[in-house]
């Protein structure tokens, strides 16, 4: 199954749990999720009762996913909706083919996950598991053993790949790590014949400030909603 490029990009949940990463996640051809240790996103193939049920049924009682969408989503029977922000989608407009310094840089494993939740959990720059990693390539630079700086690979689509989980230890920033790694990415995903795009919180300035150094402009804007079950006897 594939899509047109702008509509995969217009769904990048719904396309990459239904083609590329369907490996990854749970459901049917009505609502599917990733597993929870991967990712906590999930979609509906369309906003109908039965498809909002069927995201229900892949729920765990306190248990949370996140949608995105181009509207607010409106009230759910049995199921609480929390817009959490606005996200911008940005794509790569030119290809990377400079050469870039990567003598430092490792490709980052199964040995590596407790060292990556770590980096994660120190930096916030946003969600990611256990299971994460197994989304794409992910690549890092450590110092005297530590790891202090890393990006990988999330969602997949047929042209597109999305560049994630880029963090650096705040001790080691003003360096130009970030970009180093995004761009090394950017190299690799344009030399397998797809193009790099991302998805940033609009009020986070400084990240699209570089983004967009880096030759990335906004696609398209999207509502980030937590979906979970209703409190029993509640509607939300």
């Amino acid at each position: 199954m594939s899509l047109p490029t702008q509509t995969a990009l217009d769904r990048p949940i719904w396309t990459a749990l239904t083609t590329k990463q369907a490996h990854l996640g749970l459901g049917d051809a009505l609502a599917r999720r990733f597993h929870p240790d991967v990712a906590p996103f999930a979609a509906i193939a369309s906003e109908t009762p039965e498809a909002w049920r069927a995201l229900h049924a892949l729920l765990q009682p306190g248990e949370e996913v996140a949608i995105l969408s181009t509207d607010t989503v409106a009230s759910i029977d049995a199921l609480q909706v929390n817009r959490v922000g606005t996200i911008h989608q940005m794509v790569a407009t030119r290809p990377f083919t400079e050469i870039n310094d990567d003598s430092d840089v490792i490709p980052l494993g199964p040995d590596d996950v407790d060292d990556m939740l770590a980096l994660v959990q120190r930096t916030k720059p946003g969600p990611f598991g256990r299971r994460t990693r197994e989304m794409g390539r992910y690549i890092g630079i450590r110092e005297h053993g530590e790891l202090i700086a890393m990006a990988g690979e999330r969602m997949v689509i047929d042209g597109h790949v999305e560049i994630s989980a880029v963090c650096v230890d705040e001790r080691c920033r003003a360096r130009g790590l970030a970009g180093r790694l995004m761009n090394i990415l950017r190299k690799e995903i344009g030399l397998r014949g797809d193009t790099p795009f991302l998805h940033v919180f609009s009020h986070n300035e400084s990240a699209i400030v570089l983004y967009e150094r880096l030759g990335f402009e906004l696609r398209h804007a999207f509502a980030l909603t937590r979906i979970s079950h209703a409190a029993p006897g509640n509607r939300c």
